[in-house]
């Protein structure tokens, strides 16, 4: 799995762009949280489904953008948590052990 670091509020707007071509998915990572290690050793262990994007935030070093994604897609902040983000809009949201690359997927194609 590619992961494309989120660091400043550039990258989260070039995010929403590409979500209007391509399945965008944000992954708030807390590393001093074993349930997010966890969830993220099981994305980074399951098949990556192509035409998807993936995106990382450290939501320690950034909180802000953090704070920024949770407001802007109207969700409530968790962490871990991932975001399914298509036509410049989540479309999923789940966190702790809900995270799993097969809803990902499953979501991602509804659409």
């Amino acid at each position: 799995m590619k992961w494309h670091h989120l660091t400043k509020a550039e990258d989260l707007t070039s995010l929403v762009e590409r979500s209007h071509q391509t399945p965008q998915v944000i992954f708030k990572h807390s590393t001093r949280c074993s349930i997010s290690s966890m969830a993220k050793n099981r994305l980074e262990s399951a098949d990556a489904t192509d035409g998807i994007d993936f995106h990382y935030l450290d939501l320690i070093t950034y909180r802000e953008l953090s704070n920024k994604i949770a407001a802007d897609f109207h969700v409530h902040h968790e962490s871990p948590q991932v975001l399914l983000i298509q036509d410049g809009e989540c479309i999923y949201d789940e966190s702790h052990m809900g995270i799993s690359m097969a809803e990902l997927t499953e979501q991602a194609i509804k659409k």
